[in-house]
């Protein structure tokens, strides 16, 4: 039967208008079938009609299997339609006196238009039964399906026997007993109803009530020596069959749904609870994923978990730096809600969910207003690490039942990757937000160092400056002061990022100006330090060394404003020139002034100076060990005949090495000069 109805081209709804104009017209033209030929096509043409109809009806219903309510509604409107008709149409019919209907043209013409509304009709409803069949079905049924619509089908067509001899009533008949046996057994596929709602239930409960009376009713009818039987046999004997099984069909399946919402009924309430639990569930998920706010995410899990668990109230508080801060409340005031969390957690080590009990506990919170008689208390726990509590109250007697404990647990866990979410976002945010000043930081720092050193007879310059992720405060510069003289600074501003760049670009161009006016490097760094302490927080200072190096009488002449110290490689033998100073910003008295030295010294063939920043004597190791002054004389002394430009890179060379397990994390800064008579 199967391959059967799969060898009609179903897809096309044109092939239904068709054969259907086909019928009716053969009808209008030959209604009565007094001949075999005329009644066999009839027949056939009726059978197609039913197949083509039933095979467009199935593909297009079964979109609609999510809507079974809508499915049953609209069923039963059209059984009361045909239960209308066929009530109607007793009467709207005379019979001539062997009992035969009197047909004219206007009745030909409108049994066979009511008679199509009966073949729609029909083949909607049980498509209908169909589709609800398959609703909710974990097994394939379709075997028994097919059974039933194969003894459907020879019910229907056994009818053509009892036309050439109406004695072989037997294959109908047996036919017909199969048929009502196999829709009793496709009639118990009713999974869907399980999953009503208690209301859609009660609605079903009422609904079938009503369609089994219909549905019998109209089965009544065209069993009955009436009218209406006279025309459908007239018209078709296979579709009187097929309109009865139909209606038979309604009438068993709407009892089974009747009694199975019927049982199903008391259960009702506890499915319900269940589906709200899952939509709650997902109405949370996807609020995690749409909405950044924890404040608004709490205020959900609090309303979810008052309704879901049946109790009064529901609150949200968290943990910060072992501080309780209330985050979330529904239906309970803020000084009740904050009264009972602290009672509760200061008297009792909540590690997982808690039921308090009021009634006989030492530790009673009946003294508050809304009186609880029960408490849940679930953690925010991620990692066995704990965020704050969910809590959620109920003034009534009984205590929270096992799968409404389970539930203020799973929303407490939600609550908890949600509060973990927030920070790691805020985090995430934090990050970006600084990873864009240290751009920006970086960027300053670019613009204000000096793209190249300058070229001197005598006298050659390296410089070299590599940036830590965390940009710091190093900064050097060179000015050319005429008469033979070049300036040069190295400084190195407390602190890191943003702040510490901005620091620096002032102290460049305080720097960058004071060192036209003004030519002895004490008194520059006693001027900087003027300007500086006026505009630094007192947690900002700059450690600096300022000199001039004259090229004609090859005389150094530097002061140091707490910077490390100035090496000077001369004869084989390296020193640290340390002349006293305190850093710049940190006092304005006459105690910068006064500890400030300025020192002197005058420079032979192949000496070298070096000034550099702290992030080379405090790199770092894996065991945490500095790079220390010690291994930054031993390559001065052991390169000490190379140019300077070979010198830096040696440095930078050994600090790689030995810092190779350990990322930098302050900038690496230094200034070479080498002197060289010519």
């Amino acid at each position: 039967m199967k391959k059967f109805l799969n060898a009609i081209n179903t897809n096309n709804f044109e092939n239904v208008i068709a054969i259907s104009a086909i019928l009716f017209l053969f009808n209008l033209i030959f209604p009565y079938h007094t001949s075999g030929i005329l009644f066999l096509i009839n027949e056939v043409l009726v059978f197609i009609v039913f197949l083509l109809l039933y095979k467009n009806l199935s593909s297009k219903l079964q979109n609609k299997s999510s809507v079974p309510l809508t499915l049953i509604l609209n069923s039963g409107i059209l059984a009361a339609i045909l239960f209308f008709i066929l009530s109607l149409t007793n009467s709207s019919y005379s019979l001539n006196t062997d009992g035969t209907i009197s047909f004219n043209f206007f009745n030909s013409l409108l049994s066979v238009v009511v008679i199509f509304i009966f073949i729609g009709s029909i083949v909607f409803i049980f498509t209908t039964f169909k589709v609800l069949s398959f609703i909710r079905q974990k097994k394939d049924f379709t075997t028994y399906y097919d059974t039933m619509l194969f003894f459907i089908a020879l019910s229907f067509l056994s009818n053509m026997l009892l036309f050439f001899d109406p004695t072989l009533d037997f294959p109908r008949d047996s036919f017909f007993i199969v048929s009502i046996l196999l829709i009793s057994i496709n009639s118990v596929r009713v999974a869907w109803i399980a999953f009503l709602n208690k209301k859609q239930k009660k609605y079903l409960l009422i609904l079938s009530v009503v369609l089994v009376v219909i549905y019998s009713i109209t089965f009544s009818l065209l069993m009955d020596s009436n009218v209406v039987k006279k025309i459908i046999y007239t018209f078709s004997p296979g579709m009187h069959t097929l309109f009865s099984l139909v209606m038979i069909y309604g009438a068993i399946y709407f009892v089974v749904i009747f009694f199975t919402t019927l049982f199903h009924l008391p259960t009702a309430e506890v499915f319900d609870k269940k589906a709200q639990q899952v939509s709650s569930l997902m109405d949370i998920t996807k609020l995690m994923t749409q909405v950044f706010d924890f404040k608004e995410l709490a205020d959900t899990i609090t309303e979810m978990t008052t309704e879901i668990c049946n109790s009064d109230s529901a609150w949200l508080v968290t943990k910060e730096k072992d501080k309780i801060i209330l985050n979330s409340v529904y239906k309970i005031g803020f000084v009740d809600a904050d009264k009972i969390s602290n009672t509760l957690l200061e008297f009792n080590n909540i590690d997982e969910i808690f039921i308090h009990n009021n009634t006989g506990n030492k530790n009673s919170i009946s003294y508050f207003e809304q009186n609880y008689n029960s408490v849940a208390i679930a953690p925010l726990k991620v990692y066995d690490k704990i965020y704050g509590y969910l809590f959620t109250a109920r003034i009534k007697e009984n205590s929270f039942e096992e799968d409404e404990i389970k539930s203020v647990e799973t929303f407490a866990n939600y609550a908890a990757v949600a509060l973990e979410n927030a920070m790691l976002i805020k985090q995430s945010i934090e990050k970006e937000r600084l990873e864009k000043e240290l751009d920006v930081a970086r960027d300053i720092q670019r613009k204000i160092l000096p793209l190249k050193t300058p070229s001197l007879k005598n006298l050659e310059i390296s410089s070299l400056f590599v940036p830590a992720f965390e940009v710091g405060g190093d900064y050097y510069d060179f000015f050319e002061l005429g008469n033979n003289k070049l300036g040069f600074v190295i400084a190195d501003v407390s602190g890191k990022g943003i702040s510490a760049a901005f620091i620096m670009a002032e102290v460049e161009g305080i720097f960058e100006s004071l060192s036209k006016m003004i030519h002895s490097p004490k008194e520059i760094l006693i001027k900087v330090n003027e300007i500086l302490f006026k505009n630094l927080e007192r947690k900002n200072f700059v450690t600096a060394i300022y000199g001039v190096i004259d090229t004609a009488t090859k005389k150094v002449t530097f002061s140091r404003a707490g910077h490390t110290p100035l090496l000077h490689f001369s004869n084989n033998q390296i020193s640290q020139l340390k002349p006293k100073g305190i850093g710049l910003g940190l006092d304005i008295s006459e105690k910068f002034s006064n500890s400030l030295e300025e020192m002197e010294f005058y420079l032979d063939n192949d000496d070298i100076l070096m000034c550099y920043s702290d992030g080379i004597t405090e790199a770092k190791n894996a065991n945490y060990e500095d790079f220390g002054y010690q291994r930054l004389e031993e390559i001065i002394k052991n390169f000490s005949e190379k140019n300077t430009d070979l010198i830096a890179n040696e440095i930078m060379k050994e600090i790689s090495l030995f810092t190779k397990d350990k990322s930098q994390h302050d900038d690496i800064t230094l200034i070479i000069f080498k002197w060289k008579n010519n």
